[in-house]
């Protein structure tokens, strides 16, 4: 593995990494994106996708986003100078019990989780001596999955934050950044727990709230199912959307980040409970601030480029 200094290419003075092999644990909505990427930018030799399900390899093969398949993560892993982990987060310690042991002194270790301190206790353990671990998590998706869902575009404009200890080879730290600013990221460094706090605010507990909302339409017994579907609004359309996501892949974020994500929602119960008493008790003036704030920060998110999911894969 290298880095090639040159110009060329879609970010202005961005690096072009090179890699000998690549093995992608996982090629659903993310690693089939990112082997578009890697394809795209001629970023690695050879790519080998590892999945559990036949039909998957198949349809990675078929769409030519891996040169081989396996379902045995070490034979994946077996020769590759990077290896990502893009399997709900549960699977990492077992993928990396099969597939470390394989990896050759300067190999790079790195994933695309959501949830961070998980990454460094359930990994870091199974690397061997000069094996780098860059943890990464590009903060961009869809509601779909499968390796057709994946489009190299998903990762233009948004960030990806890397989450290395303190320890961390800084060559092997910036290999990653690089791979990921030819993706389109913008990069940047975090402590890995403050990492998973931030995230549990910005999208572990909207994806909570999301699947509870939901589910409670759909558990009320004086509206029938085609109601609620048939007078949907705008921000009930937007809960169903986020809502469709992967579950084992959110199962097992909550069950990775659980600390931080009962903090938040400790925190948003409590400022709920006073929205509450601010509604009963005909509190207006509390209601329009609020709402007020809120709509400022919106407009925030809008100038900074990260309103709206990326735009979709044509379906």
């Amino acid at each position: 593995m290298s880095v090639d200094p040159s110009r060329e290419g879609r970010a202005s003075g961005a690096t072009r990494p090179h890699f000998r092999q690549v093995a992608l644990i996982g090629i659903g909505l993310i690693g089939s994106s990112l082997a578009r990427v890697l394809r795209r930018e001629k970023l690695a030799d050879r790519i080998v996708a590892c999945a559990r399900s036949e039909s998957t390899r198949s349809k990675a093969m078929e769409l030519g986003l891996a040169d081989a398949v396996t379902a045995d993560p070490a034979e994946a892993a077996r020769g590759a100078d990077l290896v990502v982990l893009c399997t709900p987060l549960g699977a990492y310690a077992d993928v990396m019990a099969a597939a470390g042991p394989v990896l050759a002194p300067g190999a790079i270790v790195t994933d695309v989780g959501s949830a961070k301190v998980c990454v460094l206790r359930d990994v870091a353990p199974h690397l061997p001596k000069g094996v780098h671990l860059v943890p990464a998590h590009p903060v961009a998706g869809t509601e779909y999955s499968g390796p057709e869902a994946g489009f190299a575009e998903l990762f233009e404009g948004r960030w990806c934050i890397l989450t290395p200890d303190a320890g961390a080879d800084d060559a092997a730290v910036e290999t990653v950044a690089a791979m990921w600013r030819r993706a389109g990221s913008r990069v940047e460094r975090m402590d890995a727990k403050h990492h998973d706090l931030v995230l549990a605010v910005t999208s572990h507990l909207p994806h909570l709230i999301a699947y509870n909302i939901v589910g409670t339409a759909a558990d009320l017994e004086t509206v029938t199912e085609s109601e609620v579907i048939k007078y949907s609004a705008g921000g009930f359309r937007d809960f169903t959307r986020i809502a469709a996501s992967d579950p084992v892949m959110w199962r097992d974020i909550f069950l990775a980040n659980r600390e931080a994500v009962l903090e938040m929602l400790g925190r948003f119960n409590e400022d709920l409970a006073r929205l509450q008493r601010a509604i009963r008790w005909g509190d207006g003036e509390t209601l329009r601030d609020l709402f007020t704030r809120t709509r400022r920060i919106r407009r925030e998110i809008i100038d900074s480029g990260q309103a709206g999911p990326p735009q979709e894969k044509p379906r």
